[in-house]
């Protein structure tokens, strides 16, 4: 392997003097960073500057993951759903393959967001769920104590739903416009996922619509 050639005392006294030249170049700017931060705080207080800080900490931040991109196993979903209100029952497990229903025609009025010990009314529920809620229902035979406060706790408090439900296929199911997941139980991530991914969707016809004042159904605790 070939010696490198060493340098030259004028190559040496150069990079002697850029290295010196860079850290003195350092030093001014953290002086200058300095003396910016003591004027600052100086004149606005240190509460202003502690938000600044925070400020920039959340600025800095992540951002929310963009709902489209959340992939959820198991989950299935309807395109092209009606909307239309009737005043009469609807089937949907016969008309649109879902049980408990996941959109689809529906009455014109809306079930209260919120939180329920009894069995509620598809029709009222699904519209609900055309505002853009989320409908957690789960077998009361299954879920019950310390589980059951654990899934009346893991929605948001605002366009949500949560209601015993008979006759489920997996000990809880929920539910958006044309969407569905059935889960395994309380601790399932999927919960998480399903609601950031639907709640509130920005692709409903009525999205942003209220879930409030319209009727309260059996039950209603919160």
């Amino acid at each position: 392997m070939p010696v490198p050639p060493q340098q030259s005392k004028k190559q040496v006294r150069e990079d002697q003097r850029a290295a010196k030249v860079a850290e003195y170049q350092r030093k001014q700017r953290a002086a200058k960073r300095n003396k910016v931060l003591a004027i600052v705080g100086a004149s606005v207080g240190g509460a202003v500057v502690i938000g600044l800080v925070i400020a920039l900490i959340a600025i800095n931040t992540v951002p929310k993951v963009d709902p489209a991109s959340i992939s959820i196993q198991g989950l299935e979903t309807w395109d092209d759903l009606p909307a239309t209100h009737v005043a009469t029952a609807v089937d949907y497990e016969a008309e649109y393959g879902m049980s408990p229903p996941a959109g689809g025609t529906h009455n014109g009025t809306w079930l209260n967001c919120g939180v329920y010990t009894e069995p509620q009314q598809n029709e009222n529920a699904v519209h609900s769920l055309e505002h853009g809620a989320v409908w957690i229902t789960y077998d009361a035979t299954q879920v019950t104590g310390d589980d059951l406060t654990t899934l009346q706790n893991s929605v948001p408090k605002t366009y949500s739903l949560v209601s015993p439900y008979e006759g489920l296929p997996s000990p809880i199911v929920i539910s958006a416009w044309g969407a569905q997941v059935e889960l395994d139980g309380v601790d399932d991530p999927r919960i998480q996922q399903f609601v950031d991914k639907f709640w509130r969707s920005a692709d409903l016809a009525e999205q942003g619509a209220a879930c409030t004042g319209a009727i309260d159904g059996p039950g209603k605790i919160s």
